[in-house]
């Protein structure tokens, strides 16, 4: 997989659902990161936090506001709170809801599927491999990009630090009463990160911030990332989507110039 990040993307809608959920940006090309832009103790504190989302279950609670331009280039604001379930190496789940509805995303190493509750409408995307390998089919085909998929890569430090030019640590800080570590990242061409994590072993990140220099405006993307579980083991069978009864499947839109597949025959 091109490990590129996943930033903040306007919402865009999925084929002939009519809802939305929000995407993250990908960079138009992976972009080579110099081992020397970022501290070695800084590194090393995101290796942490790389090594403990890498376990083989775990779940959080992400709580977003996202900014973007209206109609007339007022700055306005989404929200939307997401439950995220990982289960190594070919299994995700997220709840969405927000704002806009509710979506829910499952993956069961076979198929991806994206259902809107609101419409009852879901689609099928068929892929198969770890997430890494979904990930990238699923970008590469579609046009998808997960929420916070950089934390559940098979590499999230080495995903989180792809393209930065520069980085270190601002300070500590306490949220929700838990001593955390607060980073500041700059990322070509015109994105700035902020990220905290928690001041322990396991540096499980705690709150995201991303700011966009060259949009109008000069949005922001801010994520609360909380309720984390490491301890719960989750059985395949909570990955495989069961239509609701009355449920309509519809078609998902292929990215343009994205090559055919046969849907008897998933590739990753």
């Amino acid at each position: 997989m091109n490990c590129r990040p996943r930033w903040l993307k306007a919402a865009t809608t999925l084929g002939a659902f009519g809802f939305a959920i929000v995407l993250f940006l990908a960079a138009p090309a992976a972009r080579a990161q110099n081992d020397d832009v970022v501290p070695a103790d800084v590194k090393e504190v995101l290796g942490r936090m790389g090594k403990t989302l890498q376990a083989k279950d775990f779940s959080f609670q992400s709580d977003t506001l996202r900014a973007y331009v209206g109609g007339n280039g007022e700055l306005l604001h989404i929200a939307h709170k997401t439950k995220i379930v990982a289960h190594r190496p070919d299994r995700l789940s997220l709840d969405v809801s927000g704002d806009d509805g509710a979506t829910k995303i499952l993956y069961d190493g076979k198929a991806l599927v994206v259902f809107g509750g609101d419409r009852n409408e879901y689609g099928s995307i068929p892929v198969s491999g770890n997430l890494d390998e979904m990930l990238s089919a699923a970008e590469t085909r579609f046009g998808f990009d997960m929420p916070l998929a950089d934390f559940f890569t098979g590499d999230p430090a080495k995903s989180f630090l792809d393209g930065v030019t520069s980085g270190g640590q601002v300070g500590k800080v306490t949220i929700d009463g838990t001593p955390c570590r607060y980073f500041f990242f700059s990322q070509a061409p015109d994105l700035q990160l902020e990220l905290w994590v928690e001041d322990n072993d396991k540096a499980t990140p705690r709150r995201l911030i991303v700011t966009y220099l060259s949009l109008p405006g000069r949005p922001q993307f801010y994520a609360a990332l909380s309720n984390w579980d490491f301890a719960t083991t989750h059985d395949d069978a909570e990955f495989v989507f069961q239509p609701p009864a009355g449920a309509k499947q519809v078609e998902l839109a292929r990215r343009a110039g994205a090559p055919q597949q046969s849907s008897q025959a998933p590739q990753p």
